[in-house]
């Protein structure tokens, strides 16, 4: 029987605990899931593609889950899914705005590749309306994202903050 590889992409600037969620669970749905950290300039990251990379790592290895690995990627999602042998892709919905987002790029992936599924999966009630976008504003501005990321993340978002300088400082 062949292996199911899934594929879990995204740029995790930085990795919050909704993440940690669908890794969790996605890692139940495959055989092997890939999470993809891939860039996005126009997020304006926080955290180089180097640390990202790393600090998901390190939340992966704190999990305990044997069958998850992280991959580096700068490509079309559908290509890296190709080398990477993977036939599923999971993708995290939060809200209505998020479903319709991933609904129009599994479309779009589906008309480059068939053979590649999207399976969405919904965040856990409590972690709905996490982003990491909001962490990232919250501790600029001096705000606990303790509730939002793991102790490790929190500690990286705040030593980033402290190097660049929070905002809100009157």
């Amino acid at each position: 029987m062949t292996e199911r590889i899934g594929i879990y992409p995204g740029t995790f600037d930085p990795i919050t605990l909704g993440h940690a969620d669908i890794i969790r669970r996605g890692s139940k749905l495959v055989d092997k899931l890939i999470i993809g950290v891939t860039t996005n300039p126009s997020k304006n990251p926080m955290f180089s593609t180097e640390e990202r990379f790393a600090m998901v790592e390190r939340e992966i290895a704190n999990l305990g889950l044997e069958n998850v690995e992280v991959e580096g990627f700068n490509a079309l999602l559908v290509k890296f899914a190709q080398k990477m042998g993977a036939s599923v892709l999971i993708r995290g919905l939060r809200a209505v705005a998020d479903f319709e987002y991933e609904y129009q790029m599994a479309g779009m992936n589906q008309q480059l590749d068939d053979d590649i599924e999207t399976v969405f999966l919904m965040a856990d009630v409590s972690l709905q309306p996490i982003a990491s976008r909001l962490v990232k504003e919250i501790a600029l501005f001096g705000g606990d994202i303790s509730p939002f990321v793991s102790k490790d993340v929190c500690e990286d978002v705040i030593a980033r903050v402290e190097e660049k300088g929070r905002l809100g400082d009157y």
